[in-house]
């Protein structure tokens, strides 16, 4: 501002009436429109305090302040090598009884979400003296290691007996359920971590035990995570001796936010998929009853929880085909299946728990698919009841029929294994009316109290070898390339109340 002048007044506040003549067309002020020195920042003033994650507006008021330097933490170098003579790279078909090498990968981005670099080592075969070489070379390099597999106490789990011999064991399992075989030491002042190979639960070690040290070598705080208070859909027993993290799907089903229990398995990575939160059992806790107020601690947007459409109960293949065409056409929405049986949906519907249900439930009186049920378990509720599909219900074998299975009266034969659905769903039910019809015991048959919870983990039972045959629908034995015997066409509704 040059000296003498007090005010700046906008060219749109003035009126050029001739060339030597303006007239101001509004009040003016002192020191209107002037920014006075230091305004933004003052010589000494601090811009951005220690142990800060720098950001792109950090980056803009230290430029602006006159600092072309800043001297920041690098980020933390973490070794993630994976063990075990069965593994292979993605990408090679695994022969029988090899599986394909991926934590590596999934333990790298959780690395990088957390801020740390991420180096992943070779496959490391299952050998005490291969694992003590790459831990060594890797703790050279890296400012933690993670050794993944080998921290149970099987034969060939080398993990804590090379942390013993070479650094010090701090501990060897955690009273947490999934991720119990836990390995924890120091080596060269450095932390060690032996993580399961079994992907839920090391994740959740990879949350508990790594990212507060990530965090920590950041200088930073973990983040919490937000929660909601939900109702739990039906009962999950848990053990005395672990505290447990339970994988629910949420859904907001008027005024209720409803949690459903996903798949426990230690295994099972889409059940972290398709997880909205997790639900801490206590140790020392048997469990929890349906409709038992419970915390969840979220790792999805609220925001995106609430646009949820709840479907629980039977399931078809058809509900992912639509899943699909709504977050495509309505990004904003989509629709979370739980996958509970026919029987499971109409009491979930009952309980108001959910936004509709899937059912094929055939009445062994009538004859007829849905409604019998619906009249005597929802007898005050109008409901919709929309025909989704009609589909062929089956046995399903291996490509071939190598057990030669005709008919349902093979089940009884002593050199078939059978794998089931879960009681209250309409397979099951169908199964079980046919089974009356022939006058055949259940009993007769091997694997009738083995029970999945979809068509299609039962065609995945079959194509493993765990089990010759199952009962499902025609879609899941394609989908694994699998033979099919149709034994009746049944209905399929969704029930919308």
């Amino acid at each position: 501002l040059p000296t003498g002048f007090d005010a700046v007044i906008m060219i749109e506040d003035i009126h050029q009436l001739d060339e030597e003549t303006i007239e101001i067309t509004s009040a003016a002020a002192p020191w209107q429109h002037v920014r006075p020195m230091g305004e933004d920042i003052v010589a000494t003033e601090l811009i951005i305090p220690v142990n800060h994650r720098v950001g792109p507006e950090d980056i803009g008021a230290m430029l602006a302040g006159g600092i072309w330097q800043v001297k920041v933490r690098k980020k933390p170098v973490v070794t993630i090598i994976p063990t075990g003579s069965e593994l292979v790279q993605p990408g090679e078909v695994p022969a029988g009884g090899k599986i394909i090498e991926f934590n590596s990968r999934f333990f790298s981005g959780l690395v990088i979400r957390w801020g740390g670099e991420a180096r992943p080592h070779d496959i490391v075969k299952d050998e005490y003296e291969l694992i003590k070489k790459a831990l060594l070379s890797a703790l050279e390099k890296s400012d933690l290691v993670i050794i993944n597999a080998g921290s149970s106490a099987g034969s060939r789990d080398y993990t804590s007996a090379i942390i013993e011999e070479v650094g010090e064991l701090l501990a060897h399992g955690l009273a947490i359920k999934p991720g119990k075989p836990t390995v924890l030491g120091m080596v060269n002042k450095k932390p060690v971590v032996g993580v399961p190979g079994y992907p839920v639960s090391a994740f959740f070690v990879m949350d508990l035990m790594v990212k507060p040290l990530i965090y920590e070598l950041q200088g930073l705080p973990v983040p919490e995570r937000p929660q909601v208070k939900a109702v739990m859909s039906r009962r999950v027993v848990s053990s005395f001796k672990a505290q447990e993290f339970l994988r629910v799907k949420l859904g907001q089903v008027g005024e209720k936010m409803i949690a459903t229990p996903l798949a426990r398995g230690a295994g099972v990575i889409t059940s972290l998929v398709r997880a909205d939160g997790f639900v801490s059992i206590p140790q020392l806790k048997e469990g929890l009853e349906t409709g038992e107020e419970v915390q969840v601690d979220l790792v999805k947007d609220l925001k995106e929880i609430k646009n949820t459409v709840v479907s629980i109960g039977s399931h078809d293949l058809t509900l992912d085909i639509i899943a699909n065409l709504l977050r495509l056409n309505f990004p904003e929405i989509s629709l979370s299946s739980a996958h509970v049986g026919s029987m499971g949906g109409l009491m979930a519907l009952r309980r108001g728990e959910t936004h509709l249900a899937g059912s094929h439930l055939l009445d062994e009186k009538t004859g007829e698919y849905n409604i019998p049920y619906i009249k005597r378990l929802l007898p005050a509720r109008e409901v919709v009841l929309i025909n989704l599909v009609y589909r062929e219900q089956g046995l399903i074998f291996p490509p071939g029929n190598p057990k030669k299975i005709t008919s349902l009266e093979d089940l009884a034969r002593k050199d078939i294994s059978f794998v089931n659905r879960q009681k209250g769903a309409g397979t099951r039910l169908l199964l079980d009316y046919h089974l009356q019809k022939m006058e055949n015991n259940p009993q007769n048959i091997k694997g009738y109290e083995r029970e999945e919870y979809s068509h299609l983990a039962v065609a995945a039972a079959v194509a493993s070898g765990a089990a010759d045959t199952g009962m499902g629908i025609l879609a899941a034995a394609k989908a694994l390339g699998l033979d099919f015997l149709p034994l009746a066409e049944e209905r399929y509704d969704i029930i919308i109340p």
